[in-house]
């Protein structure tokens, strides 16, 4: 008989399915001037899912459903980080939403939804789970991008969202179908077991991870799979923005780390050079269009089409080190990009403007907001003492560890090109002079203020004490990698 599935495990995926509900449910009764309160339930509920969640999974590991459904430590951090984006992005919402969007109970509602979608990727331990909770993710990230009904622009991101992310996903699906009529099963751990006897890939399996690379690469914004990131950044409202840059790189990484550890790792060979390679052009094309950009968010989309690459590096060069840097990146890259991304919302509430050149004299009308976007963009570039040189650091170390210094290489002369266009933004701020009849000081609402300056605050721990987080990430990672490195080596 199949064992007894241990439903309490699933307590923190129906807890946070239960309040999207409960908020869609609140909308229909409260005045349209008191659903600001929809946003702090939303948050408080978050918070209180979160407390539950990390003492009662804490040290569990079981596979639910025959290997469909994985709980176990990767998978937790994972859940804390997506419950952690997802309340932030809210928080980061609640005057634009007030100012600039109708339906904000919808709104808060279907970030909760795709909170839980994130929650289920980090968790699927099979393709077809996986696939589900991507597109459950997809479905919300399609919606919230359109959000803006009065804006053409978003009308336009959405609309092109929903027809690329379409073809995506069924380049996905076909890979999935390949690869299961390859090796008979879409379970991760079978899916190693399989590789392993096979001697020879045939021309099914080089196909099936040909599409299934593919598909992901268009959901990650891989090049030349990334088309769809600069006019959904930019046609987006703010905050779905800074969601989309920083949440959906999040699933999708905790996925792939997974996939390619329990399930792809012993044919590395066939891989890791396709990765690589991917690794390197998406690293220099993102970073050298960015050059071009006036627009600040089709600025920091391409720039966030350069982070995919160093990430993708990580995959590369799979190991403890690298799955370490990876995960480390991920929340490096986390937390400053919600700090950029929180600090131009700011300014564009007051202004209704992203254009580089509008941040001209920042520093002069709100020296908190340019202080802020100068540290987050530093830290991007991978500058010393602040997160992204750390993460960076791991990546690097990983790359040329697994003899692929020449990928490590290709990654610091992006780092490099893509401190120029940050610093462009810098002098904006610092050292052209303010438009005339714009010199006036930018207030910056207390609740963004102090959200900012938290995440700017993590950003400078993370570069100057990372210990505790690494700590962390690798009692995560030792859930999936053992397994892997023995596959790999072909241990028992």
């Amino acid at each position: 008989m199949p064992a007894e599935v241990r439903f309490e495990l699933l307590w923190p995926e129906f807890l946070v399915a239960g309040l999207a509900f409960v908020i869609f449910t609140l909308d229909f009764f409260l005045r349209p001037e008191r659903k600001n309160i929809l946003a702090w339930v939303s948050v408080i509920g978050l918070a209180g899912i979160l407390a539950f969640t990390i003492p009662h999974l804490m040290n569990e590991t079981d596979s639910l459903f025959n290997g469909l459904y994985r709980v176990d430590d990767y998978a937790l951090f994972f859940k804390v980080l997506s419950m952690a984006i997802g309340g932030a992005v809210i928080l980061g919402s609640i005057h634009f939403v007030g100012r600039y969007l109708t339906h904000p109970g919808e709104y808060y509602a279907i970030i909760l939804l795709s909170v839980l979608a994130m929650m289920m990727m980090a968790a699927s331990g099979e393709l077809l789970t996986a696939y589900l909770s991507l597109e459950l993710l997809s479905f919300c990230l399609y919606i919230l991008s359109g959000f803006a009904l009065h804006d053409s622009k978003s009308n336009e991101a959405s609309v092109k969202y929903i027809l690329l992310g379409a073809f995506s996903s069924g380049l996905l699906l076909y890979g999935i179908v390949m690869l299961y009529g390859a090796l008979g099963t879409t379970s991760f751990a079978e899916m190693a077991v399989a590789l392993e006897g096979i001697e020879d890939i045939d021309g099914r399996l080089l196909i099936g991870l040909t599409l299934l690379i593919s598909g992901l690469g268009f959901k990650m914004a891989a090049v030349p799979f990334h088309m769809w990131a600069p006019d959904v950044y930019e046609g987006a409202p703010m905050p779905i923005t800074a969601y989309i840059a920083v949440g959906s790189k999040v699933a999708a990484f905790a996925l792939v780390l997974r996939l390619f550890a329990e399930g792809l790792l012993p044919a590395i060979d066939q891989w890791n050079v396709l990765i690589a390679g991917l690794a390197a052009l998406t690293m220099l094309f993102g970073n050298l269009v960015a050059l071009a950009q006036t627009n600040v968010k089709r600025m920091l989309a391409y720039s966030s089409v350069g982070q995919v690459g160093f990430l993708l590096m990580g995959i590369a060069s799979l190991s403890t080190l690298s799955s370490n840097g990876l995960m480390v990146h991920l929340v490096g890259y986390s937390a400053t990009n919600l700090a950029v991304f929180f600090a131009i919302t700011a300014f564009y509430n007051v202004t209704g403007k992203e254009d580089i050149v509008d941040f001209a004299g920042l520093a002069g009308r709100s020296p908190f907001l340019a202080a802020a976007i100068t540290v987050s963009l530093f830290s991007l570039a991978g500058l010393p003492f602040l997160a992204g040189f750390v993460t960076k650091f791991y990546l690097f170390s990983a790359a040329a560890a697994e003899d692929l210094l020449w990928l490590a290489g290709v990654a610091m002369v992006a780092s490099l090109i893509s401190l120029y266009y940050y610093l462009n933004v810098v002098r904006q701020m610092y050292i052209s002079p303010a438009a005339d009849g714009e010199e006036g000081a930018i207030k910056v609402p207390n609740l963004l203020y102090g959200l900012v300056g938290v995440l700017v605050i993590i950003v400078i721990l993370l570069g100057v004490y990372p210990e505790p987080l690494v700590n962390i990430i690798e009692n995560a990672t030792d859930v999936i990698l053992p397994a892997a490195d023995a596959a790999a080596l072909n241990l028992p």
